[in-house]
């Protein structure tokens, strides 16, 4: 089985290259993330019928030979594909027009800084003269001109330009594109902007005027992008960071858009887990609130993306551990005492692995609790040096979901670091 996937939140831009995509590989399956934008949204309920996609919920993972992924080339951005991850005997094609060079790594495709992964599939089926109707133009030509601003910004390219002439003589429908394109704006909207006007802060940073504002969500808002954007050309900022609270799921999401090229907003936003293109990029970060993150994006842009604390500035030590023959009951009295929500195992002077409180309150039998907690700790652990900055040990746990990291310079633990110390020291508590 050939599937064809894109990134989380999909854009036009992203439903325009899987779309192309499955014109060169008639025999795979789209699949599309659960999330999608609201105008996207709107264009497959008129056009459903005619772009046939399956949830990746309805995947067999184990069925799939071929992965074509677009518009995309990191694993963490791809909805449930991470059972497809390591698989030695899995063909992939990468299509992808993001500068920063992601780890999916792919067997074939076509990887260029132009302005919309589209028009690297458009590319390609001029070259192969596979025929486009009228509607797939219309659809690739919006995927173009989104990604692009009307071929307006700054990481526009020839080649962009080139694939929507060639568009627009295969009858690509502007009038439609102009309602596609259409940001969705409501009351709810207009609050949300109010909001973020009255909580919105200048600086200026490096020559830059940069701008944060702040908003809490009671509940799933659509078309944020578009409030943060006309948020921008409101304050004439060169930057706009729109920061929201989600207090029902304790999740952050940063949208952020930039008008100067001397500002990588994807670059500052990877570490969280974001992604995007130069000039716009977002990102979800659960259990933190946006202050923390706020202080965190400007110490890195203050320092030109580069953070000159270590680990070793603000790990602890001595470290608390515990040894894989330690019962679950006993290792679980001995962290709720100390207020801790895991340590290392370590095997005399071996780190063997790592439990958390989250692991130990599942066990509720009493055969669980009076086992050795060598039977329940993750041995797979994730570790970090004392020389690496903070925002490699945030990247580090938002990737892998882990709330502390072994300091382990080598081979020895010489100290740990938790989630709780990186949200402090990006509060300036420390």
């Amino acid at each position: 089985m050939e599937i064809i996937t894109t990134h989380k939140n999909a854009d036009f831009d992203a439903l325009a290259s899987v779309v192309a995509a499955s014109h060169l590989y008639p025999k795979a399956r789209i699949v599309l993330p659960r999330s999608i934008n609201a105008n996207v949204r709107a264009f497959l309920s008129i056009h459903k019928d005619l772009f046939p996609v399956l949830s990746p919920l309805e995947l067999r993972h184990d069925e799939v030979s071929r992965l074509i992924v677009v518009d995309a080339n990191r694993w963490e951005r791809l909805d449930c594909m991470h059972p497809l991850m390591g698989r030695s005997d899995l063909d992939i094609h990468l299509f992808d027009h993001h500068p920063e060079i992601g780890d999916i790594l792919a067997s074939q495709g076509k990887q260029a800084p132009v302005g919309s992964a589209a028009t690297l599939l458009v590319q390609e089926l001029e070259k192969r003269r596979i025929g486009i109707d009228p509607i797939h133009a219309t659809l690739f030509l919006a995927g173009i001109y989104e990604d692009t601003g009307h071929l307006t910004f700054p990481c526009t390219k020839p080649e962009d330009a080139r694939a929507a002439a060639f568009l627009l003589e295969g009858q690509a429908d502007l009038h439609v594109i102009q309602t596609a394109l259409r940001p969705g704006y409501g009351p709810h909207h207009k609050e949300i902007l109010t909001r973020l006007l009255e909580t919105a802060r200048r600086t200026t940073v490096n020559g830059h005027v940069v701008s944060f504002a702040h908003a809490e969500l009671n509940g799933h808002v659509t078309g944020l992008a578009s409030v943060v954007a006309m948020l921008r050309d409101i304050l004439s900022a060169d930057v706009i960071f729109g920061m929201f609270w989600d207090g029902r799921r304790k999740q952050s999401i940063v949208i952020a858009r930039s008008g100067s090229e001397g500002v990588d907003v994807s670059a500052l936003l990877k570490p969280l887990g974001g992604g995007g293109r130069p000039e716009a990029a977002s990102a979800l970060v659960k259990g933190a609130r946006p202050e923390g993150l706020e202080n965190w994006i400007r110490e890195l842009m203050a320092q030109n993306g580069h953070a000159s604390v270590q680990i070793f500035d603000i790990m602890s030590f001595p470290v608390f551990t515990v040894r894989p023959d330690d019962t679950v009951e006993a290792v679980h009295t001995r962290l709720r005492e100390r207020g801790h929500t895991g340590a290392p195992v370590m095997d005399g002077e071996k780190l063997v692995g790592v439990i958390s409180v989250r692991d130990l309150v599942k066990l509720e039998r009493p055969t669980q609790r009076s086992a050795p907690v060598k039977a329940f700790m993750k041995r797979d652990v994730i570790t970090i040096d004392p020389q690496d900055s903070i925002s490699t040990a945030l990247r580090l746990m938002v990737k892998h979901d882990i709330g502390r990291l072994p300091v382990v310079e080598e081979g020895r633990l010489v100290g740990i670091v938790t989630r709780s110390d990186l949200m402090l020291y990006y509060y300036n508590l420390i």
